[in-house]
């Protein structure tokens, strides 16, 4: 389609103009297909679509979906890459407004999962702190808050966000979501049907509001949003995207428009869970007593101590507890892990 080289220059696709242009500050690109449907590169890894209005049901949801907040979580970045030239190609017609969003460039350029900071601790006004002044990241969280409230302003119906990841280390669940906390929210069944389709049977409720991408959307823009744990990182190529089907099946079907199918077992049931104990490292003499090679949702007896400093040791009471995001490496003052256990 003629839009091709106008959205990417020279470059084959969306993500090789993503890497290409990492650190370069491009101006925003806007074309329109003969079907009606307008795009946007607003700015390197940011593509917005507004279809025609007559193929939009007014009960339709805005969609964001975003991938490769942390660089080196590259499966989730090639499904996005995949579906964008679908699109692009005219394989299939847009039927809902939506925003693509490839989050650290340079990261993923550099196949690390962040270069000075943590992107995915930089929302919800993170950014601002003065520990993170002048990063790269932080200006990067900055304009994707502001990309996404332009977006939800622009398309003021039902808005939902997927956030899309690899986890750092194996896991007894492969596929597992996260639902950020709003105070008195509940999970739609729609979404659970969403996740089921997407080969994603689990879900882990978060206890409190956080300074993540899906936090930052469902707090400040009332996005139902999930951060959706795929797989295992590992570098562009050496994906077996086959495992990825689901995800990249069920995000097509949202984006035109199509009725849910129906369950199919195994995905016809979805586990959730729910925090019990956010695991910070204190500073004063932490002590992290889960080995480094433990796999998400190992589960962990009652009398177990998981972790204790001068003041606190904390150990597993009354039922089993299962652990997640276990990462000793971190900051004074920020996450090491999570205490859960099913609802």
């Amino acid at each position: 389609m003629a839009a091709y080289p106008d959205l990417f220059e020279s470059s084959s696709d969306w993500l090789s103009h993503t890497l290409t242009n990492a650190s370069a500050d491009l101006p925003e690109v806007k074309t329109t297909f003969p079907d009606g449907t307008r795009i946007s590169r607003k700015s390197v890894g940011v593509l917005h679509f507004s279809p025609p209005a007559r193929r939009v049901n007014p009960n339709q949801e805005a969609l964001i979906v975003s991938a490769g907040i942390h660089g080196n979580e590259t499966a989730p970045i090639e499904v996005l890459n995949a579906l964008a030239s679908e699109l692009l190609n005219g394989e299939w017609q847009l039927a809902c407004p939506l925003l693509l969003i490839l989050g650290n460039p340079p990261a993923m350029v550099a196949g690390a999962r962040f270069l000075d900071a943590n992107l995915n601790r930089l929302f919800n006004g993170a950014h601002d702190r003065p520990e993170y002044d002048g990063l790269p990241e932080a200006a990067r969280a900055q304009f994707l808050e502001e990309a996404c409230r332009q977006f939800a302003m622009a398309h003021p119906q039902a808005l939902s966000h997927y956030d899309l990841h690899t986890a750092i280390r194996p896991s007894h669940r492969e596929k597992f979501a996260l639902y950020p906390f709003v105070a008195d929210r509940k999970v739609p069944e729609m979404q659970c049907d969403f996740l089921l389709e997407a080969e994603v049977a689990t879900l882990l409720l978060q206890h409190k509001a956080g300074t993540t991408f899906s936090s930052f959307s469902s707090s400040l823009l009332g996005a139902e949003s999930y951060t959706v744990e795929l797989g295992k990182v590992r570098p562009f190529g050496e994906n077996d995207l086959h495992r990825f089907e689901g995800i990249k099946k069920a995000l097509r079907r949202r984006f035109c428009g199509e009725e849910s199918p129906a369950k199919q077992p195994p995905f016809n049931h979805l586990t959730v869970f729910e925090v019990v104990h956010e695991i910070l490292n204190t500073g004063k003499n932490f002590q992290f007593h889960i080995p480094d090679d433990v796999a998400n949702f190992t589960e962990y007896p009652p009398g177990t101590v998981i972790w204790e400093d001068d003041d606190t040791c904390y150990r597993v009471e009354r039922s089993p507890q299962a652990i997640v995001f276990p990462n000793r490496d971190v900051p004074v003052g920020q996450r090491v892990g999570l205490m859960i256990r099913p609802q």
